[in-house]
């Protein structure tokens, strides 16, 4: 099973930064120790999302957004989620943004091709300008919380996407998992899984370490969502020098894929 399993609420932001301010991968981490504060739900992970990059969108860098995703224990709590997570945009949006809400809990994407309507709409905003009226419409029959937080609200096309590319299960990396920023260097693959909500570490052909294989995390951990899983993408099995075939006393070393290689994603 998952380690995102437990999932039922996603919170998506977009539109939160200027060219000065932090990004909004930082806010968002922000966001997350403040819900985690307030004791409304434990964060699982926060996915950043690309979407289409276009001279009639405006966006500060790379027009990308986020979903945070929450377990949470008490459904009476998705108000105030919302409520905290609205009173966080308009305090921290940066000036001259445009911040955008959107909050759902688990109710809400599971019901009828509700999952696949927010993933299409995702997708579609990585490959077309999409308008503010588009996002309200799918929110509103669907029963989503967006709001705008700020300017001319223009986030809220990108904060209902990056929940629909969260949904899909099939887009974007972690910014934050629980323990990602503490780990780094060499680690056993087995004592990592341990060690944060990792479900699995790949290499391009889709081979897993072996428990006592040794990997080379560097200092830039940014695992995958793909398939619905958290996934390290993985180098295959490097060679050391006097020791061709990559094992070390019986065990496999591993490296983590270059930043160039997620980023991609």
């Amino acid at each position: 099973m998952s380690r995102l399993a437990p999932t039922n609420v996603l919170v998506g932001i977009d539109d939160t930064d200027n060219l000065e301010s932090p990004g909004t991968g930082r806010l968002a981490r922000m966001l997350v120790e403040r819900i985690d504060e307030l004791g409304l739900g434990s964060p699982l992970g926060a996915t950043r999302h690309q979407l289409l990059v276009d001279p009639r969108i405006p966006y500060t860098s790379h027009n990308s957004s986020v979903c945070i995703a929450l377990a949470v224990a008490d459904p009476a709590a998705l108000g105030a989620i919302t409520k905290a997570a609205a009173e966080f945009l308009e305090r921290i949006g940066a000036e001259g943004s445009d911040p955008g809400l959107a909050v759902t809990g688990a109710g809400d994407w599971e019901r009828s091709n509700a999952r696949a309507r927010l993933s299409a709409f995702g997708s579609l905003a990585k490959r077309d300008v999409l308008n503010q009226a588009s996002a309200r419409a799918l929110a509103d029959d669907l029963g989503i919380h967006l709001s705008p937080h700020g300017g001319d609200g223009g986030g809220i096309i990108g904060a209902l996407a990056a929940v629909g590319l969260h949904c899909s299960g099939d887009d974007g990396r972690f910014l934050w998992m629980p323990g990602m920023r503490e780990v780094g260097g060499e680690q056993i693959y087995g004592e990592l899984l341990a060690a944060v909500p990792l479900d699995v570490a790949l290499d391009p052909s889709g081979v897993e370490p072996a428990p006592d294989d040794l990997i080379e995390l560097g200092d830039w951990v940014r695992p995958i969502l793909r398939d619905g899983r958290s996934v390290l993408l993985l180098d295959p099995p490097a060679a050391d020098s006097g020791n061709p075939s990559g094992v070390a006393g019986g065990r496999q070393r591993w490296v983590a894929a270059i930043k160039e290689t997620v980023k991609a994603y």
